[in-house]
């Protein structure tokens, strides 16, 4: 590695490690998801369509405990250094995977996602290495290099998974283990401390309030209306997470090959709109434009997968479904442009709390619309119910973000 993206101090070993362990992380994570429908009916006993009840309770206890431990890691990051708290949590990662593979019961597997949930919050805490170890010429292709690491590992996680669950339901459960136990090898071998001496602050708990961001909704008076109408549209994008294994399963009897394929063409199809369309489109119809065609492809993706009644109509809409990615980034240039420079970390607060909180609320809504239009007492059997539900979420969330262009018409017309 070059020193482009770090200061000479650290070196390429240092910065490189943490791209590593975004990427592995994500990569061991994806890899869980293809074969989770297959364990959970395994641990429950009972099929698919039933099984999924369980899938919202477990993906809302990895989102909640997510939620509550960004602060706080981030907080004793700040007191004790980047290093152990990386270590620590990676090798935690690596015992939680072992725990889940090895799961005989239902509670241990709420366990396993519990402890994920805590470990995986470190996302923070190497957006704050990369901070400490970037001049802030070369922060934003450090933090763009992030961004890649964390798409490869979503495109490989799934693929890689799938193929491992032919083994069975297990496997990738304990390649996930061995993978996060050799990043935390590697990282007590090549990993300095990030922090200097003088930037060490006491740790507090008001510091580590997860809810202390929603505050400052009052001090944002004009993007106000815009952050709601994004935290709906991020109960809509949940459908993905909560769903798509099981909902694969249910309609179209996929089994984790298929599922790991399908989101892997999925991170694919995003990867290349984030990199190679994003510039050319804001470019072309500029961002208000841009977000609106975002809301407008979401609103014709969702309603196309609901509708989807064979397997090869998903990868017909994915594109689609892709270019919607479009939309959160911008609306946060368009509410980044909204608000002062003095209060862009309250603004960024307030958006990650959003979608912290969504990830807890919209799984057990999703799953449960899932489950309940997928099984008997159902009076319309119609296992698209969750992905008709997101379009319809879409929809609202329209309402308020066109209200807040109306509200900002002078200021909106002056972002390119």
């Amino acid at each position: 590695m070059s020193e482009t993206a770090e200061t000479p101090k650290h070196g390429g070993n240092a910065f490189l490690f943490v791209i590593v362990c975004v990427t592995l992380d994500m990569l061991a994570f994806g890899m869980i998801v293809p074969v989770m429908p297959d364990l959970l009916e395994e641990l429950t006993g009972l099929a698919a369509e039933e099984a999924v009840a369980w899938a919202g309770p477990l993906t809302a206890t990895f989102a909640l405990t997510n939620f509550l431990a960004m602060p706080t890691l981030g907080s004793l990051s700040d007191r004790f250094g980047r290093r152990p708290v990386l270590l620590a949590s990676m090798a935690m990662l690596a015992l939680d995977f072992a725990i889940m593979g090895f799961a005989n019961a239902l509670w241990i597997l709420f366990l396993g996602r519990a402890l994920s949930g805590i470990a995986s919050a470190t996302y923070s805490t190497a957006n704050a290495y990369i901070a400490d170890t970037t001049s802030p010429d070369r922060r934003g292709a450090a933090f763009g290099m992030m961004g890649a690491a964390f798409g490869i590992g979503f495109i490989l996680g799934p693929a890689i998974g799938g193929l491992l669950g032919q083994i069975g339901p297990r496997a990738p459960f304990f390649a996930a283990a061995i993978i996060a136990g050799l990043n935390v090898m590697y990282g007590l071998f090549v990993l300095p401390e990030s922090l200097k001496p003088e930037n060490v602050r006491r740790f507090e708990l008001s510091r580590a309030n997860p809810f202390g961001a929603f505050k400052h909704f009052s001090k944002l008076p004009h993007v106000a209306v815009f952050l709601v109408g994004m935290g709906i549209l991020a109960l809509a994008h949940a459908v993905y997470p909560a769903t798509w294994s099981f909902h694969g399963e249910i309609r179209y009897d996929w089994g984790p090959r298929e599922i790991g394929f399908s989101l892997a063409a999925f991170g694919l199809g995003s990867a290349l709109v984030q990199a190679v369309l994003m510039g050319k489109i804001l470019k072309a119809i500029g961002t208000v434009r841009t977000a609106l065609l975002g809301f407008t492809t979401n609103l014709l993706a969702f309603t196309a997968f609901a509708f989807a009644v064979e397997p090869w109509m998903m990868y017909i809409i994915v594109p689609l479904a892709s270019l919607g990615g479009v939309t959160t980034p911008a609306m946060n240039t368009i509410t980044s442009n909204l608000t002062p420079e003095n209060a862009q970390g309250e603004l960024h607060g307030a958006t990650a709390s959003l979608n912290a909180l969504s990830l807890v609320i919209a799984p057990l809504i999703m799953t449960q619309t899932l489950y309940y239009f997928s099984s008997g007492a159902a009076p319309v059997h119609f296992p698209g119910a969750a992905f008709l539900l997101a379009a319809c979420l879409t929809a609202l969330a329209l309402v308020p973000v066109l209200h807040g262009f109306r509200m900002n018409r002078e200021k909106t017309e002056q972002i390119a």
